[in-house]
């Protein structure tokens, strides 16, 4: 069955973009993988984290993915980590129910150019990895990063 953000009541729609708007992360992160064309791994994802694991159930419910994590201080992690569900349930869920705060609407753009250079035909390419670093720069406030861009460029395979 095709995901369809239009079946999210409209209350609960906007509850869970505002409730993202100031608590979930757009986020792309880059592993080292030898075993990869170009060393590196690009993963994107989308996550939000709260003491309260209802909300987070919510969030389950509505957008029909993502797993459930708790970590030992009573922290849940509500995470959608693989591509394909990005793209076919994150992006048009927060396309029909956009962010108010700028700074939310400004990661969520950059996150949506991101993904759509992995989706493309060379995503690995040194060109794209480097469209990929400078459009994640400064998203989150900049992060912090396990590798610098500097580092990324310089293990391309």
């Amino acid at each position: 069955m095709i995901y369809d953000p239009n079946r999210v009541p409209k209350s609960i729609g906007y509850y869970l973009a505002g409730f993202t708007d100031g608590e979930g992360s757009f986020n792309v992160s880059f592993r080292y993988r030898k075993d990869y064309k170009n060393c590196w791994k690009v993963s994107a994802c989308f996550n939000i984290s709260n003491k309260d694991k209802v909300i987070l159930d919510v969030f389950k419910k509505y957008l029909q993915c993502g797993t459930m994590r708790s970590r030992s201080d009573g922290v849940w992690y509500f995470e959608v980590n693989t591509l394909q569900t990005i793209l076919d349930h994150i992006v048009p869920f927060f396309k029909l129910y956009p962010f108010l705060s700028a700074k939310k609407q400004n990661d969520f753009s950059k996150f949506c150019q991101i993904l759509d250079i992995l989706t493309s035909d060379n995503p690995r390419s040194t060109p794209n990895i480097q469209k990929i670093l400078h459009l994640r720069n400064n998203m989150n406030g900049g992060g912090k990063r396990k590798f610098s861009d500097e580092e990324i460029l310089s293990k391309l395979c």
